[in-house]
Protein backbone atom coordinates (compact mmCIF):
# COMPACT_ATOMS: atom_id res chain seq x y z
CA UNK A 1 0.00 0.00 0.00
CA UNK A 2 1.50 3.34 -1.05
CA UNK A 3 2.00 6.02 1.60
CA UNK A 4 3.49 9.49 1.56
CA UNK A 5 7.13 8.51 2.04
CA UNK A 6 7.06 5.85 -0.69
CA UNK A 7 5.41 8.30 -3.08
CA UNK A 8 8.18 10.85 -2.61
CA UNK A 9 10.95 8.26 -2.83
CA UNK A 10 9.75 6.72 -6.08
CA UNK A 11 9.02 10.12 -7.64
CA UNK A 12 12.56 11.31 -6.84
CA UNK A 13 14.16 8.13 -8.22
CA UNK A 14 12.20 8.60 -11.45
CA UNK A 15 13.43 12.20 -11.68
CA UNK A 16 17.06 11.40 -10.88
CA UNK A 17 17.31 8.06 -12.72
CA UNK A 18 19.38 6.82 -9.80
CA UNK A 19 18.68 5.45 -6.33
CA UNK A 20 21.92 6.93 -4.99
CA UNK A 21 21.20 10.44 -6.30
CA UNK A 22 17.61 10.29 -5.08
CA UNK A 23 18.72 9.16 -1.62
CA UNK A 24 21.19 12.06 -1.43
CA UNK A 25 18.49 14.57 -2.38
CA UNK A 26 16.06 13.07 0.12
CA UNK A 27 18.71 12.81 2.88
CA UNK A 28 18.04 9.12 3.49
CA UNK A 29 19.97 5.92 3.05
CA UNK A 30 20.04 4.45 -0.45
CA UNK A 31 19.12 1.06 1.04
CA UNK A 32 15.87 2.49 2.41
CA UNK A 33 14.89 3.86 -1.01
CA UNK A 34 15.77 0.55 -2.69
CA UNK A 35 13.71 -1.37 -0.11
CA UNK A 36 10.58 0.67 -0.89
CA UNK A 37 11.00 0.02 -4.60
CA UNK A 38 11.46 -3.72 -4.14
CA UNK A 39 8.48 -4.00 -1.78
CA UNK A 40 6.25 -2.12 -4.20
CA UNK A 41 7.37 -4.17 -7.20
CA UNK A 42 6.55 -7.29 -5.23
CA UNK A 43 3.13 -5.95 -4.30
CA UNK A 44 2.33 -4.94 -7.90
CA UNK A 45 3.83 -8.11 -9.34
CA UNK A 46 5.50 -5.95 -11.98
CA UNK A 47 8.85 -4.15 -12.31
CA UNK A 48 8.74 -0.37 -11.85
CA UNK A 49 12.24 0.40 -13.07
CA UNK A 50 14.44 -1.16 -15.68
CA UNK A 51 17.98 -1.51 -14.29
CA UNK A 52 20.46 -0.21 -16.88
CA UNK A 53 24.25 0.23 -16.69
CA UNK A 54 23.86 4.02 -16.50
CA UNK A 55 20.90 4.13 -14.12
CA UNK A 56 17.21 3.36 -13.80
CA UNK A 57 14.48 3.86 -16.38
CA UNK A 58 10.74 3.59 -15.82
CA UNK A 59 9.06 0.54 -17.29
CA UNK A 60 5.61 0.72 -18.86
CA UNK A 61 4.16 -0.23 -15.48
CA UNK A 62 6.35 2.40 -13.89
CA UNK A 63 5.03 5.09 -16.26
CA UNK A 64 1.47 4.33 -15.17
CA UNK A 65 2.51 4.32 -11.54
CA UNK A 66 4.47 7.58 -11.69
CA UNK A 67 1.50 9.40 -13.26
CA UNK A 68 -0.66 8.24 -10.36
CA UNK A 69 2.02 9.22 -7.83
CA UNK A 70 2.42 12.74 -9.19
CA UNK A 71 -1.33 13.33 -9.35
CA UNK A 72 -1.58 12.15 -5.74
CA UNK A 73 1.27 14.40 -4.60
CA UNK A 74 -0.31 17.40 -6.32
CA UNK A 75 -3.66 16.67 -4.70
CA UNK A 76 -1.89 16.39 -1.36
CA UNK A 77 -0.30 19.80 -1.84
CA UNK A 78 -3.67 21.35 -2.71
CA UNK A 79 -5.18 19.81 0.40
CA UNK A 80 -2.40 21.23 2.60
CA UNK A 81 -2.82 24.68 1.05
CA UNK A 82 -6.57 24.59 1.76
CA UNK A 83 -5.97 23.59 5.37
CA UNK A 84 -3.42 26.37 5.78
CA UNK A 85 -5.96 28.83 4.40
CA UNK A 86 -8.48 27.65 6.97
CA UNK A 87 -5.89 28.12 9.70
CA UNK A 88 -5.45 31.66 8.44
CA UNK A 89 -9.17 32.23 9.01
CA UNK A 90 -8.72 31.46 12.70
CA UNK A 91 -6.67 34.62 13.09
CA UNK A 92 -8.36 36.59 10.34
CA UNK A 93 -9.64 40.13 10.28
CA UNK A 94 -11.38 41.72 7.31
CA UNK A 95 -11.75 45.47 6.91
CA UNK A 96 -14.60 46.36 4.56
CA UNK A 97 -15.30 49.83 3.17
CA UNK A 98 -18.86 50.48 2.07
CA UNK A 99 -21.60 53.10 1.82
CA UNK A 100 -24.13 53.95 4.52
CA UNK A 101 -27.03 52.87 2.31
CA UNK A 102 -25.52 49.39 1.94
CA UNK A 103 -24.27 49.11 5.51
CA UNK A 104 -27.79 49.56 6.85
CA UNK A 105 -29.25 46.85 4.62
CA UNK A 106 -27.60 44.28 2.38
CA UNK A 107 -24.12 44.44 3.93
CA UNK A 108 -25.53 44.00 7.42
CA UNK A 109 -27.27 40.83 6.27
CA UNK A 110 -24.12 39.48 4.58
CA UNK A 111 -21.98 40.22 7.64
CA UNK A 112 -24.47 38.53 9.99
CA UNK A 113 -24.63 35.43 7.78
CA UNK A 114 -20.84 35.26 7.50
CA UNK A 115 -20.32 35.67 11.25
CA UNK A 116 -22.78 32.85 11.91
CA UNK A 117 -20.73 30.50 9.73
CA UNK A 118 -17.27 31.84 10.66
CA UNK A 119 -17.38 33.34 14.18
CA UNK A 120 -13.58 33.20 14.43
CA UNK A 121 -13.18 35.98 11.83
CA UNK A 122 -13.47 39.58 13.01
CA UNK A 123 -14.95 42.15 10.66
CA UNK A 124 -14.49 45.92 10.70
CA UNK A 125 -16.92 47.92 8.58
CA UNK A 126 -15.97 51.46 7.55
CA UNK A 127 -18.55 53.76 5.94
CA UNK A 128 -17.96 56.63 3.53
CA UNK A 129 -18.99 58.11 0.21
CA UNK A 130 -17.83 56.45 -3.00
CA UNK A 131 -14.64 58.52 -3.31
CA UNK A 132 -13.67 57.85 0.30
CA UNK A 133 -14.47 54.15 0.01
CA UNK A 134 -12.26 53.72 -3.05
CA UNK A 135 -9.43 55.68 -1.45
CA UNK A 136 -9.52 53.58 1.72
CA UNK A 137 -8.88 50.45 -0.31
CA UNK A 138 -6.24 52.06 -2.54
CA UNK A 139 -4.30 53.27 0.54
CA UNK A 140 -4.53 49.91 2.30
CA UNK A 141 -6.85 51.16 5.03
CA UNK A 142 -9.45 48.58 3.96
CA UNK A 143 -9.14 45.16 2.33
CA UNK A 144 -12.27 45.37 0.21
CA UNK A 145 -14.88 47.82 -0.98
CA UNK A 146 -18.50 47.04 -1.76
CA UNK A 147 -20.19 50.16 -3.09
CA UNK A 148 -22.23 51.66 -5.90
CA UNK A 149 -20.80 53.24 -9.03
CA UNK A 150 -17.16 53.33 -7.91
CA UNK A 151 -14.83 55.25 -10.24
CA UNK A 152 -12.19 53.51 -12.33
CA UNK A 153 -8.79 53.58 -10.62
CA UNK A 154 -5.61 51.83 -11.77
CA UNK A 155 -4.80 51.10 -8.12
CA UNK A 156 -7.94 48.97 -7.75
CA UNK A 157 -9.02 45.63 -9.17
CA UNK A 158 -12.72 45.08 -9.89
CA UNK A 159 -13.55 41.60 -8.60
CA UNK A 160 -17.26 41.67 -9.44
CA UNK A 161 -19.94 44.02 -10.74
CA UNK A 162 -23.71 43.70 -10.54
CA UNK A 163 -26.02 45.91 -12.58
CA UNK A 164 -29.64 46.54 -11.78
CA UNK A 165 -32.27 49.11 -12.59
CA UNK A 166 -33.70 51.77 -10.33
CA UNK A 167 -37.37 52.03 -9.64
CA UNK A 168 -39.86 54.46 -8.20
CA UNK A 169 -40.61 53.62 -4.56
CA UNK A 170 -44.03 54.57 -3.23
CA UNK A 171 -46.62 53.69 -0.61
CA UNK A 172 -49.21 51.02 -1.49
CA UNK A 173 -51.91 53.74 -1.65
CA UNK A 174 -49.96 55.90 -4.10
CA UNK A 175 -51.70 56.57 -7.47
CA UNK A 176 -48.76 54.91 -9.31
CA UNK A 177 -48.58 51.84 -7.06
CA UNK A 178 -50.44 49.53 -9.46
CA UNK A 179 -48.23 50.30 -12.46
CA UNK A 180 -45.93 47.52 -13.76
CA UNK A 181 -43.43 50.12 -14.98
CA UNK A 182 -43.29 53.89 -14.78
CA UNK A 183 -41.64 56.73 -16.68
CA UNK A 184 -39.71 59.46 -14.94
CA UNK A 185 -42.06 62.00 -16.53
CA UNK A 186 -44.96 60.35 -14.68
CA UNK A 187 -43.10 60.68 -11.38
CA UNK A 188 -42.46 64.40 -11.80
CA UNK A 189 -46.13 65.03 -11.07
CA UNK A 190 -45.57 64.08 -7.42
CA UNK A 191 -43.38 65.47 -4.59
CA UNK A 192 -39.89 64.02 -5.02
CA UNK A 193 -37.64 62.79 -2.23
CA UNK A 194 -34.15 62.54 -3.74
CA UNK A 195 -30.70 61.44 -2.67
CA UNK A 196 -28.49 64.48 -2.30
CA UNK A 197 -25.50 65.08 -4.55
CA UNK A 198 -23.05 63.42 -2.18
CA UNK A 199 -24.54 60.06 -3.25
CA UNK A 200 -23.88 58.48 -6.65
CA UNK A 201 -27.55 57.51 -6.69
CA UNK A 202 -28.44 61.11 -7.54
CA UNK A 203 -26.49 60.95 -10.82
CA UNK A 204 -28.31 57.80 -11.88
CA UNK A 205 -31.71 59.32 -11.06
CA UNK A 206 -30.95 62.48 -13.02
CA UNK A 207 -29.81 60.40 -16.00
CA UNK A 208 -33.36 59.07 -16.30
CA UNK A 209 -34.98 62.51 -16.46
CA UNK A 210 -36.51 63.65 -19.77
CA UNK A 211 -34.52 66.13 -21.86
CA UNK A 212 -34.74 69.68 -20.51
CA UNK A 213 -36.64 68.46 -17.43
CA UNK A 214 -35.44 69.64 -14.03
CA UNK A 215 -35.81 67.51 -10.94
CA UNK A 216 -37.03 69.68 -8.09
CA UNK A 217 -37.06 67.71 -4.83
CA UNK A 218 -39.15 68.64 -1.85
CA UNK A 219 -36.58 66.81 0.30
CA UNK A 220 -32.92 66.01 -0.35
CA UNK A 221 -31.04 63.68 1.98
CA UNK A 222 -28.10 61.31 2.22
CA UNK A 223 -30.18 58.99 4.43
CA UNK A 224 -31.78 56.06 2.66
CA UNK A 225 -33.86 55.34 5.76
CA UNK A 226 -35.37 58.82 5.62
CA UNK A 227 -36.08 58.42 1.89
CA UNK A 228 -37.96 55.20 2.56
CA UNK A 229 -39.83 56.63 5.55
CA UNK A 230 -41.07 59.61 3.53
CA UNK A 231 -42.01 57.35 0.62
CA UNK A 232 -44.42 55.57 2.98
CA UNK A 233 -46.49 58.76 3.10
CA UNK A 234 -48.52 59.41 -0.05
CA UNK A 235 -48.00 61.19 -2.40
CA UNK A 236 -44.19 61.30 -1.86
CA UNK A 237 -42.06 59.32 -4.29
CA UNK A 238 -38.39 58.36 -4.17
CA UNK A 239 -35.99 56.29 -6.28
CA UNK A 240 -33.99 53.30 -5.09
CA UNK A 241 -33.03 49.86 -6.34
CA UNK A 242 -35.00 46.77 -5.51
CA UNK A 243 -32.39 45.35 -3.14
CA UNK A 244 -32.70 48.50 -1.02
CA UNK A 245 -36.40 47.90 -0.38
CA UNK A 246 -36.86 44.14 -0.53
CA UNK A 247 -37.66 43.93 3.20
CA UNK A 248 -40.26 46.72 2.96
CA UNK A 249 -41.75 45.05 -0.10
CA UNK A 250 -42.02 41.75 1.78
CA UNK A 251 -43.94 43.44 4.60
CA UNK A 252 -46.14 45.41 2.21
CA UNK A 253 -44.90 48.81 3.44
CA UNK A 254 -43.53 49.96 0.07
CA UNK A 255 -44.03 49.25 -3.62
CA UNK A 256 -41.18 49.15 -6.14
CA UNK A 257 -42.02 50.12 -9.75
CA UNK A 258 -39.22 49.68 -12.35
CA UNK A 259 -38.30 52.83 -14.24
CA UNK A 260 -38.27 52.66 -18.01
CA UNK A 261 -35.28 54.02 -19.93
CA UNK A 262 -31.65 53.03 -20.46
CA UNK A 263 -30.12 55.47 -17.97
CA UNK A 264 -31.52 53.91 -14.80
CA UNK A 265 -28.83 51.29 -14.18
CA UNK A 266 -26.85 51.28 -10.96
CA UNK A 267 -23.54 49.40 -10.68
CA UNK A 268 -22.68 47.57 -7.47
CA UNK A 269 -18.93 46.93 -7.34
CA UNK A 270 -16.62 44.71 -5.28
CA UNK A 271 -13.04 46.02 -5.38
CA UNK A 272 -9.68 45.21 -3.83
CA UNK A 273 -6.17 46.53 -4.35
CA UNK A 274 -4.62 45.77 -7.73
CA UNK A 275 -1.22 45.06 -6.19
CA UNK A 276 -0.56 42.47 -3.52
CA UNK A 277 -2.89 39.70 -2.45
CA UNK A 278 -5.77 39.42 -0.04
CA UNK A 279 -5.40 37.54 3.22
CA UNK A 280 -7.10 34.12 3.38
CA UNK A 281 -9.88 35.69 5.47
CA UNK A 282 -10.26 38.61 3.07
CA UNK A 283 -10.41 36.35 0.03
CA UNK A 284 -12.89 34.04 1.74
CA UNK A 285 -15.19 36.89 2.79
CA UNK A 286 -15.05 38.42 -0.70
CA UNK A 287 -16.16 35.14 -2.26
CA UNK A 288 -18.92 34.74 0.33
CA UNK A 289 -20.21 38.29 -0.27
CA UNK A 290 -20.10 37.81 -4.04
CA UNK A 291 -22.15 34.62 -3.81
CA UNK A 292 -24.70 36.26 -1.49
CA UNK A 293 -25.08 39.28 -3.76
CA UNK A 294 -25.44 37.08 -6.81
CA UNK A 295 -28.15 35.08 -5.05
CA UNK A 296 -29.94 38.33 -4.17
CA UNK A 297 -29.97 39.42 -7.78
CA UNK A 298 -31.25 36.00 -8.89
CA UNK A 299 -34.11 36.28 -6.40
CA UNK A 300 -35.06 39.68 -7.78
Amino acid sequence: MLHGRALRYIDEVARQGSIRKAAKTLHVAASAVNRYILELEEELQAPIFERLPRGLKLTSSGEILIQHIRETLQAHQRMRAQIQSLKGLNRGEVVLATMATLAAGRIAEIVAAYREKHPQVSLRIMVGDRTTVAEMVALGQADLAIAYNLPDDSRLQRAAEFRHALGAVVAPAHPLANRKTVRMSDCLLYPLVLADRSLSLREVVEATAPARATLVPVVETNSMELMKRLARTTPHITFLNRLDVDREMATGDLVFIPLTGTGSLQRLNILHRARGSLSPAGSHFMQFAQERLLASFDEN
